[in-house]
């Protein structure tokens, strides 16, 4: 059984996420753990007390949860998926962290807007818990469609050693959807490979030539801004998911962060799959 965390603010971003995650995992066993964290300033009271504050909310609350739930029950699901629907109060990343220690949560996945919700660390909650909760995250923009992915692009630049558990993690996701990995490396062309960097490429290769010897590739784009190489990569390639591990901060920002970047189309439609050890 695959526990999955979804949190939600009842938004139509909150939504997608959980529709994708539902279609993605729709051959393997879940447990979906959506989670609302509310907040005093997020409820619009000002100068009620805290007690109608907490009455008004609840009530508030519980009207969404109910919406949800139906929402939900409309949905084509298949049994081995089971759901439930918590709410709590104070920080989103101890809430999230809490729920993950208490539910043993494998994955979180979350809704965006895009690039326009992650090009700022501080002050967007998906940012957030990408950089400062250790685990995987499934991020989806609101334009992605909920079609069967079947190419998926890892993007690397061999300075990051790919761990046992990160590797397990890229295989299920491969196996559960028949897809084929391509590898991606945006490291500059004109700068020598160190050996660490070669090192951790051959064991990669090593590992996916294993598992998966006919349907993985490794490619290198052109010396281009990072943003505007995966843009050309994923359109050329049919590309329908990107995966990248935490680590990698320095690329992340360069590929979420980057305001110049905003406007190109991989931002709003692929999901992206950021990998924890």
């Amino acid at each position: 059984m695959k526990n999955i965390l979804i949190p939600t603010d009842f938004s139509n971003n909150a939504w997608r996420a959980l529709q994708y995650a539902v279609t993605f995992f729709d051959n393997i066993p879940c447990h979906f753990y959506i989670l609302h964290v509310g907040t005093l300033y997020e409820s619009g009271v000002q100068h009620n007390s805290f007690l109608t504050f907490q009455e008004n909310n609840k009530l508030l609350i519980k009207e969404k949860i109910a919406d949800l739930e139906a929402q939900i029950k409309a949905l084509k699901i298949n049994n081995n998926h089971t759901f439930s629907i918590t709410e709590t109060y104070g920080n989103l990343i101890h809430s999230i962290r809490k729920t993950i220690d208490k539910k043993n949560i494998d994955l979180i996945v979350m809704g965006t807007k895009g690039a326009s919700g992650l090009k700022k660390v501080i002050g967007s909650n998906t940012g957030d818990v990408i950089t400062k909760v250790a685990t995987n995250v499934l991020v989806i923009p609101e334009k992605t469609n909920f079609i069967s992915v079947k190419n998926i692009a890892l993007l690397t630049d061999y300075t990051i050693f790919y761990s046992h558990a990160i590797l397990e993690e890229i295989a299920e996701v491969l196996h559960t959807n028949q897809a084929k990995l391509k590898v991606l490396n945006f490291a500059a062309i004109k700068k020598s490979t160190t050996p660490f960097q070669e090192q951790n490429r051959v064991y990669l290769k090593d590992y996916l030539n294993e598992l998966f010897t006919a349907s993985h590739s490794f490619e290198t784009m052109p010396n281009k801004k990072v943003a505007t190489v995966v843009e050309e990569f994923t359109a050329t390639r049919k590309i329908e998911m990107l995966m990248m591990t935490a680590k990698n901060l320095n690329f992340l920002e360069q590929l979420l962060f980057d305001s110049a970047a905003e406007q190109l189309s991989f931002h709003t439609k692929l999901p992206l799959f950021v990998l924890h050890e």
